[in-house]
Protein backbone atom coordinates (compact mmCIF):
# COMPACT_ATOMS: atom_id res chain seq x y z
CA UNK A 1 0.00 0.00 0.00
CA UNK A 2 3.03 2.60 0.89
CA UNK A 3 4.09 1.86 -2.78
CA UNK A 4 1.16 2.91 -4.51
CA UNK A 5 0.71 6.13 -2.24
CA UNK A 6 3.93 7.33 -3.28
CA UNK A 7 2.90 6.27 -6.81
CA UNK A 8 -0.30 8.15 -5.92
CA UNK A 9 1.89 11.33 -5.01
CA UNK A 10 4.08 11.09 -8.38
CA UNK A 11 1.00 11.49 -10.28
CA UNK A 12 -0.55 14.12 -8.58
CA UNK A 13 2.68 16.09 -9.28
CA UNK A 14 2.85 15.12 -12.62
CA UNK A 15 -1.01 16.05 -13.46
CA UNK A 16 -1.90 17.25 -16.75
CA UNK A 17 -4.74 16.73 -18.96
CA UNK A 18 -4.16 16.10 -22.55
CA UNK A 19 -5.77 15.83 -25.83
CA UNK A 20 -7.41 12.54 -25.62
CA UNK A 21 -8.19 12.86 -21.86
CA UNK A 22 -10.49 15.74 -23.28
CA UNK A 23 -11.82 13.57 -25.87
CA UNK A 24 -12.48 10.96 -23.46
CA UNK A 25 -14.61 13.59 -21.27
CA UNK A 26 -16.59 14.73 -24.37
CA UNK A 27 -17.55 11.32 -25.07
CA UNK A 28 -19.24 10.89 -21.04
CA UNK A 29 -19.85 14.66 -20.33
CA UNK A 30 -22.27 17.16 -21.67
CA UNK A 31 -20.77 20.43 -21.65
CA UNK A 32 -22.09 21.88 -18.37
CA UNK A 33 -21.21 18.43 -16.55
CA UNK A 34 -17.51 18.95 -17.81
CA UNK A 35 -18.01 22.89 -16.88
CA UNK A 36 -18.20 21.09 -13.52
CA UNK A 37 -15.98 18.28 -13.94
CA UNK A 38 -12.87 21.53 -14.78
CA UNK A 39 -13.86 23.30 -11.07
CA UNK A 40 -11.34 20.00 -9.63
CA UNK A 41 -8.06 20.29 -9.10
CA UNK A 42 -6.04 18.75 -12.20
CA UNK A 43 -4.56 16.48 -10.06
CA UNK A 44 -8.34 15.47 -9.01
CA UNK A 45 -9.65 15.62 -12.97
CA UNK A 46 -6.69 13.03 -13.66
CA UNK A 47 -7.57 10.95 -11.06
CA UNK A 48 -10.99 10.87 -11.87
CA UNK A 49 -10.13 9.91 -15.52
CA UNK A 50 -8.37 7.02 -14.94
CA UNK A 51 -10.97 6.39 -12.14
CA UNK A 52 -13.47 6.26 -15.42
CA UNK A 53 -11.04 4.39 -17.73
CA UNK A 54 -10.72 1.62 -15.33
CA UNK A 55 -14.04 1.34 -15.20
CA UNK A 56 -14.07 1.42 -18.61
CA UNK A 57 -12.19 -1.31 -19.01
CA UNK A 58 -13.68 -3.44 -16.48
CA UNK A 59 -16.89 -3.34 -18.76
CA UNK A 60 -15.18 -4.00 -21.95
CA UNK A 61 -13.34 -6.98 -21.01
CA UNK A 62 -17.16 -8.06 -19.64
CA UNK A 63 -18.90 -7.00 -22.41
CA UNK A 64 -21.43 -5.40 -20.54
CA UNK A 65 -23.38 -2.76 -22.42
CA UNK A 66 -24.58 -0.44 -19.39
CA UNK A 67 -21.35 1.36 -18.86
CA UNK A 68 -22.58 5.20 -19.37
CA UNK A 69 -23.95 5.70 -16.15
CA UNK A 70 -20.93 4.33 -14.29
CA UNK A 71 -18.11 5.92 -15.99
CA UNK A 72 -20.17 9.60 -15.91
CA UNK A 73 -20.25 8.45 -12.29
CA UNK A 74 -16.46 7.80 -11.77
CA UNK A 75 -15.56 11.03 -13.82
CA UNK A 76 -17.66 12.91 -11.59
CA UNK A 77 -17.34 10.79 -8.28
CA UNK A 78 -14.86 13.09 -6.21
CA UNK A 79 -16.58 16.33 -7.15
CA UNK A 80 -17.20 16.83 -3.28
CA UNK A 81 -13.77 17.95 -3.09
CA UNK A 82 -14.22 21.25 -5.59
CA UNK A 83 -14.47 23.26 -2.53
CA UNK A 84 -11.51 22.57 -0.51
CA UNK A 85 -7.97 23.34 -0.24
CA UNK A 86 -7.42 19.85 -0.48
CA UNK A 87 -4.47 19.51 -2.61
CA UNK A 88 -2.37 16.48 -2.81
CA UNK A 89 0.02 17.56 -0.05
CA UNK A 90 -2.76 18.22 2.41
CA UNK A 91 -3.71 14.71 0.86
CA UNK A 92 -0.52 12.92 1.52
CA UNK A 93 -0.30 14.85 5.11
CA UNK A 94 -3.96 13.52 5.92
CA UNK A 95 -3.32 9.98 4.77
CA UNK A 96 -0.11 9.51 6.53
CA UNK A 97 -1.54 10.80 9.78
CA UNK A 98 -5.35 8.39 9.31
CA UNK A 99 -2.79 5.52 9.04
CA UNK A 100 -0.57 6.78 11.97
CA UNK A 101 -3.57 7.60 14.34
CA UNK A 102 -5.71 4.75 13.32
CA UNK A 103 -8.45 6.94 11.63
CA UNK A 104 -8.54 9.11 15.18
CA UNK A 105 -7.55 12.04 12.88
CA UNK A 106 -11.17 12.12 12.23
CA UNK A 107 -11.88 13.82 15.12
CA UNK A 108 -11.02 17.05 13.75
CA UNK A 109 -13.71 17.15 11.37
CA UNK A 110 -13.58 20.63 12.03
CA UNK A 111 -10.88 21.51 9.90
CA UNK A 112 -11.64 22.02 6.76
CA UNK A 113 -9.88 19.28 4.70
CA UNK A 114 -9.99 16.92 6.74
CA UNK A 115 -14.29 16.97 6.48
CA UNK A 116 -13.42 17.12 3.00
CA UNK A 117 -11.18 14.25 2.89
CA UNK A 118 -13.83 11.82 4.78
CA UNK A 119 -16.76 13.55 3.43
CA UNK A 120 -16.41 14.47 -0.16
CA UNK A 121 -18.97 11.53 -1.14
CA UNK A 122 -21.75 13.27 0.87
CA UNK A 123 -20.40 17.17 -0.30
CA UNK A 124 -20.53 15.58 -4.33
CA UNK A 125 -24.21 13.82 -3.22
CA UNK A 126 -25.11 17.22 -2.59
CA UNK A 127 -23.66 19.53 -5.25
CA UNK A 128 -24.96 16.85 -7.91
CA UNK A 129 -28.35 16.92 -6.01
CA UNK A 130 -28.79 20.27 -7.98
CA UNK A 131 -27.94 19.36 -10.78
CA UNK A 132 -30.89 17.00 -11.41
CA UNK A 133 -28.77 13.38 -11.29
CA UNK A 134 -30.75 10.80 -10.31
CA UNK A 135 -31.12 8.69 -7.02
CA UNK A 136 -29.14 5.99 -8.31
CA UNK A 137 -26.34 8.06 -9.95
CA UNK A 138 -25.95 10.32 -7.16
CA UNK A 139 -26.05 6.87 -4.20
CA UNK A 140 -22.68 6.65 -6.64
CA UNK A 141 -21.28 9.30 -5.74
CA UNK A 142 -22.34 9.72 -2.24
CA UNK A 143 -21.05 5.71 -1.09
CA UNK A 144 -17.97 5.35 -3.22
CA UNK A 145 -15.45 5.75 -0.05
CA UNK A 146 -18.51 3.31 1.91
CA UNK A 147 -17.03 -0.05 2.79
CA UNK A 148 -19.89 -1.00 4.82
CA UNK A 149 -21.81 -1.25 1.72
CA UNK A 150 -21.09 -4.81 -0.16
CA UNK A 151 -22.89 -6.91 -2.87
CA UNK A 152 -23.81 -4.01 -5.29
CA UNK A 153 -22.00 -4.28 -8.62
CA UNK A 154 -21.61 -1.12 -9.76
CA UNK A 155 -20.62 0.48 -6.57
CA UNK A 156 -17.95 -2.46 -5.83
CA UNK A 157 -16.35 -1.64 -9.37
CA UNK A 158 -16.53 2.19 -8.29
CA UNK A 159 -14.72 1.66 -5.43
CA UNK A 160 -11.95 -0.99 -7.11
CA UNK A 161 -11.23 1.98 -9.67
CA UNK A 162 -11.40 4.35 -7.17
CA UNK A 163 -8.97 2.71 -5.09
CA UNK A 164 -6.57 1.34 -8.00
CA UNK A 165 -6.63 4.45 -10.10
Amino acid sequence: MLIYRIKQFYWALNSKINVQDKQFLKMYLSEEEINIFSKLAVDEQKHSIRTAKAVENIYLQHNINKKYMLIKAALLHDIGKIDSELNYIYKALIVLLDKCSRRKIKQFMNIKVVDCYYNHGEKGYFILKKHGYDERFLYLVKNHHNNDIIGDKELDILKYCDDHS
